[in-house]
């Protein structure tokens, strides 16, 4: 008489029984013993390795704050309450975004968020009455903001979203001025990796001015991407990012608001996690430090 195959059941209770004989709760005293107990079970085949990789992140994750994966200030799109609707659909169709922050004269007074869908439908609404030349109200149109201050927790920001049933939070830094922006979508990146869906562009911008001398520059940037704009020769033999560069030069995975010098050109971390660069801003200096200590010393002699 053959063997019967084993039930799903039995499969199951088997799975069960071996992951809690290696993740015992009771051995567990630390997140790195809850991280190496993971490698353990992915090693063993418990379960497939993007599964552990998922739980790594959600470790990761409660120590993530809402500055380490927000949108800086200056890389926002922004609408002005005063935009006309033409203009409005215009921008939707440039940019791509599904809500954008209305701001009344300057980026730290944002009175809403504009929803495209609503803008959608109020403008297919006058076509099908045929007013093609609509009053239109922005503020009628946009929602309360959401503020959350720059320190807040990520998944404590996640659990406000999914009960306020909102998308997008304005950040506030400690002194009450605009530090940026954060999306539901910015938090679960932290957990599964990048989404994009079929409206995003395929080659994201790297490199933005803010000022005539400043840049804010994402840290995937290629170092030969970096060099072509900024007309620098940085070599990318051992590292293929500017982030990689910086992280060398200051010889650890740096943390926000560290600073690092490269000849003409100094890189400040805005965004950073445990694991990872996001942004830096680079500031062309007036000098490079390097040729004023040699003009000294061809001064001295």
């Amino acid at each position: 008489m053959e063997d019967e195959p084993p039930s799903p059941d039995s499969l199951c209770q088997s799975w069960w029984q071996c992951l809690k004989q290696r993740l015992c709760p009771c051995q567990i005293r630390s997140v790195e013993q809850m991280k190496s107990l993971v490698r353990q079970a992915t090693e063993s085949e418990i379960f497939p390795v993007s599964t552990g990789g998922l739980i790594d992140s959600v470790l990761d994750f409660h120590d993530l704050r809402v500055r380490d994966v927000m949108v800086p200030r200056g890389q926002m799109d922004v609408i002005d309450e005063g935009t006309t609707l033409p203009e409005l659909l215009s921008s939707a169709v440039e940019t791509g975004h599904s809500r954008y922050p209305v701001i009344r004269s300057n980026r730290d007074e944002v009175i809403g968020i504009l929803l495209v869908k609503e803008l959608l439908r109020f403008y297919a609404s006058s076509q099908e009455m045929g007013d093609n030349h609509p009053d239109f109200d922005l503020l009628a149109l946009v929602r309360t903001p959401m503020f959350v201050p720059e320190s807040k927790r990520l998944d404590a920001l996640l659990a406000e979203f999914r009960l306020t049933r909102t998308h997008m939070a304005i950040v506030l830094d400690e002194f009450g001025g605009v530090a940026g922006l954060v999306t539901i979508e910015d938090v679960l990146e932290e957990i599964v990796g990048d989404i994009d869906d079929e409206f995003d562009v395929e080659e994201r911008i790297n490199i933005r001015q803010q000022a005539p001398r400043r840049h804010t520059v994402r840290a995937l940037t290629p170092i030969g991407e970096f060099n072509e704009a900024f007309g620098t020769d940085f070599s990318d033999d051992e590292y293929d990012t500017i982030g990689g560069l910086v992280s060398n030069t200051l010889g650890h995975l740096p943390r926000r608001g560290e600073v690092a010098r490269l000849g003409q050109y100094e890189f400040k971390v805005l965004g950073a996690d445990r694991r990872r660069l996001h942004l830096l801003l680079v500031t062309k200096l007036d000098f490079d430090p390097n040729e004023d200590a040699d003009g000294d010393e061809k001064d001295a002699r």
